[in-house]
């Protein structure tokens, strides 16, 4: 299966396997319906079975709401990523730039399987965020085009405008009552 094999490249040579993401072509769509929404829904499905006790209405809404925002945050880092791009050397290029995104999130989507464990699959979840950062530094000098020497702050960039995507998101989620905290409280 095609999928399993990018998931195998991706996470374990991440170097060979950007050449190959870069070469094939791609929509918006495709990448979409073929990775984003497949990986992106691991961990809200997890998030159902590890915080059932919390009540399956809220799991279930916390579990629909965080599969809405990821979409959204890759779409809008992805927008990001391709009008910061000329800044750091790099080409602008909408497909390109969802290419980057959508693979680099890669091992965070996986890690999302550990939301079975409740709040420590957070901790699961940072340490692969911090990887999927990794591979998003190796995919930019060959999908973005950015020079070697500005992978690294433009790397920076993105992952800091990513942190403040999710955190906007988290407090869209809290604001909407989904968060384990006011469930306790009875908000």
């Amino acid at each position: 299966m095609a999928i399993i094999e990018r998931i195998k490249g991706i996470l374990t040579e991440p170097r060979a396997e950007w050449p190959k993401i870069a070469a094939e072509p791609a929509t918006t769509q495709g990448i979409y319906a073929g990775w984003v929404m497949i990986l992106a829904a691991i961990g809200p499905l997890a998030t159902l079975i590890g915080f059932a006790e919390l009540g399956a209405a809220w799991a279930l809404r916390f579990a629909v709401g965080s599969y809405v925002i990821s979409l959204a945050i890759t779409f809008v880092l992805a927008m990001i990523v391709d009008t910061l791009a000329p800044s750091f050397g790099g080409q602008k290029d909408f497909v390109a730039a969802l290419k980057l995104v959508a693979y680099s999130y890669t091992a965070a989507w996986l890690a999302g399987i550990a939301q079975v464990l409740g709040h420590l699959g957070g901790i699961v979840v940072l340490l692969a965020s911090i990887y999927a950062w990794y591979t998003f530094f190796l995919g930019a000098p060959v999908l973005r085009k950015c020079s070697a020497d500005k992978a690294i702050p433009f790397t920076l960039v993105i992952v800091l405008c990513g942190i403040a995507l999710g955190v906007i998101a988290g407090m869209a989620l809290s604001g909407a009552g989904f968060t384990p905290g006011m469930m306790r409280r009875g908000v």
